[in-house]
């Protein structure tokens, strides 16, 4: 198997389908470079507080790496990547059949991957849900915004296509595990029961990428969303941003009786 490659110009079901078969999916020219530069310009103060880390080899994530959480809080512009339309028709496809209440916002976090990083051990974003034998339904679909170009040398992300359909016992070969190359301004779709992770970055280059996954709406989120963006902000946020996050009621779960709330609840 390949890691499809289709244009942002290309019809959705066609992204869909390639998405269904491989697990996984590269878009180009996706975001422009004056988008690439706000998100980057809004969250320098948080990325230059988030030093890189000491490696340690027995740790799930390789050293020599800056991340930061809180988008949503921290940068506007990565809001609105947040709600963009293709990644909300792919969610709707392949989140809503397991969900009548939606879907929410799982991780939003910024990755920049530096020289001597290594690469990252394989993993599912479904592995904190082990209650579902695999191959798992659909809970989680993710996606990868590449602010600067994604390359084998630089750490681009590692992915098993097909991945996502195999059982417990089948363990990846080496030549399945690909390199998602992609030019900046590229985004990656993978499906939560695909492997993956970050690739070793053996250039002199930093690897920047924005990661936003969303899971099925009666889900725990990964990130806690309601700690990560102060209530006051909540309120300035679109309607369909704060309702992402999970400013709004799953059926039962999640209601709110504090009058502040009500202008989030459900019609």
């Amino acid at each position: 198997m390949e890691i499809p490659i289709l244009d942002v110009t290309d019809k959705i079901q066609d992204k869909i389908e390639h998405l269904s078969e491989f697990g996984c999916l590269v878009v180009k020219n996706t975001i422009s470079e004056d988008t690439r530069e706000k998100v980057k310009t809004e969250l320098e103060p948080a990325m230059e507080m988030s030093p890189a880390e000491v490696d340690d080899p027995e740790a799930f994530y390789p050293g020599n790496t800056k991340r930061m959480g809180a988008l949503v809080a921290l940068s506007e512009t990565s809001g609105k990547l947040a709600i963009d339309k293709m990644s909300m028709d792919i969610c709707d496809h392949f989140l809503l059949p397991n969900s009548d209440c939606g879907y929410q916002l799982h991780v939003s976090v910024a990755v920049e991957v530096g020289p001597g990083s290594r690469k990252q051990i394989l993993h599912r974003e479904e592995d904190p849900f082990p209650f579902f034998d695999l191959p798992r339904p659909n809970l989680i679909v993710a996606s990868m915004w590449a602010i600067t170009d994604f390359r084998a040398d630089n750490g681009a992300t590692l992915l098993v296509p097909g991945s996502h359909t195999w059982g417990k016992d089948r363990k990846p070969k080496d030549e399945e595990i690909l390199s998602a190359e992609m030019p900046a301004g590229s985004v990656l779709y993978w499906l939560g029961g695909t492997l993956h992770g970050a690739g070793a970055n053996v250039s002199n280059d930093w690897r920047y990428g924005v990661i936003l996954t969303y899971s099925l709406g009666w889900l725990r989120q990964e990130e806690n969303q309601y700690l990560d963006v102060p209530s006051e902000d909540v309120k300035k946020l679109p309607k369909d941003l704060a309702e992402l996050i999970g400013y709004r009621a799953y059926g039962g779960l999640g209601f709110s009786i504090n009058p502040e709330h009500f202008f989030l609840q459900d019609d």
